[in-house]
């Protein structure tokens, strides 16, 4: 791959993109006319994707303008969305795309290699592109955060979080905020499951899997009759958890009914963020649960909270673990936080003073 230049022409057209899952947002300088990108070593832009052809097209600067030609290849160049035939017009803002790698076209941007490209209209319909990558190659990376034992800080599980390398989606936020534009959070959310399944089935066998789900999947019936079956299927001997939103978790017959399902299959249930919204641990409990994941909200910094909030904080795990569920503390960051929540009675605890997220292969190396 080249490596991009560092000095652009009086003109100062870029391409920021990202040219592999693993690479970083860069910005190349169209420093010559015309600008050749394909697979091939001796292109001025060289794209190692199988998709690209040796010769895929030319940009060429044409006046204070672009103009952007395919070459005849085999998976096109498309300019928004649209296949070019022959020349296309290329203007500061346009996604020019080659096969499914995908760039912005601009001027007068700066040249720092590693320069964050700004958050804009253009960066947003980059995204919803690289959406689609997301989901037809499957392309989550799912990292994996320890659930630990308060008294004893050994790791009784990971709760599977969901990451990619793709420009604008490294987040769950972000690749949800997608997904909404399309529809498509219940398919996203059971892709983090299922690869998040897969890759964790290099831990420890007797650890915990909490998998989460969205709120939209309650009310579908593919949730209950194919992707809790599949899931058991995939690990039939691999203890795991399903996370609920509490406020989901608020829906007595639907979560009766999840509930009865996950009992078949073997598989416990979480209520999670609890604290972060308006459900009362009253409505909770209509369909108990086997964990109660307190908000981070109500964690964070306790030892240095009120006395009366410290003693709020304790009732509700009191409580909490006098109907039999488990109280499990959220977003533990500090050493101080960790005695204090210990000796509320919270037993099992979640955190960056436990572990960050990680790939599973830091985890087992």
């Amino acid at each position: 791959m080249n490596t991009p230049d560092t000095l652009a022409p009086a003109n100062n057209w870029m391409l920021c993109g990202q040219v592999s899952d693993d690479e970083p947002m860069r910005q190349y300088a169209l420093d010559v006319s015309p600008f050749t990108v394909g697979r091939r070593p001796d292109q001025k832009l060289s794209l190692a994707s199988p998709t690209v052809s040796g010769a895929h097209a030319q940009i060429l600067i044409v006046g204070n303008g672009l103009v952007v030609r395919d070459l005849g290849s085999t998976n096109g160049t498309f300019v928004n969305g649209e296949r070019v035939h022959g020349d296309c017009p290329l203007g500061h803002g346009d996604l020019v795309q080659f096969a499914q790698v995908v760039f912005r076209a601009g001027r007068n941007v700066p040249s720092t290699h590693h320069q964050t490209v700004r958050d804009d209209s253009a960066d947003r319909a980059l995204s919803l592109i690289q959406f689609d990558k997301l989901m037809t190659e499957r392309a989550v990376v799912p990292h994996f955060q320890p659930i630990v034992s308060m008294k004893t800080q050994q790791t009784l599980g990971y709760e599977i979080l969901g990451r990619s390398r793709l420009f604008g989606l490294t987040h769950p936020h972000a690749m949800f905020s997608a997904a909404a534009v399309l529809n498509l959070e219940s398919e996203l959310s059971r892709i983090f499951r299922d690869e998040g399944l897969n890759a964790g089935a290099a831990l420890p066998a007797n650890h915990l899997l909490f998998a989460n789900t969205h709120p939209n999947e309650i009310d579908e019936p593919e949730l209950l009759e194919f992707s809790l079956r599949e899931l058991r299927e995939t690990s039939p001997m691999r203890p795991m958890v399903l996370e609920i939103h509490e406020a989901t978790a608020t829906q007595a017959q639907p979560m009766r009914e999840l509930r009865a399902k996950l009992n078949d299959l073997n598989i416990g249930l979480a209520y999670d963020d609890f604290g972060a919204g308006q459900a009362r641990l009253i409505e909770l409990v209509e369909v108990p649960p086997d964990y109660l994941k307190f908000d981070m909200k109500l964690v964070q910094n306790i030892h240095a909270a009120s006395l009366e909030r410290q003693k709020m904080v304790e009732r509700l795990v009191q409580m909490t673990a006098e109907l039999g569920i488990i109280p499990l503390a959220e977003g533990i960051e500090t050493r101080e936080d960790h005695e204090v929540c210990t000796q509320m009675g919270f037993l099992c605890g979640q955190g960056f003073y436990y572990g960050r997220p990680a790939v599973v292969q830091s985890l087992i190396g």
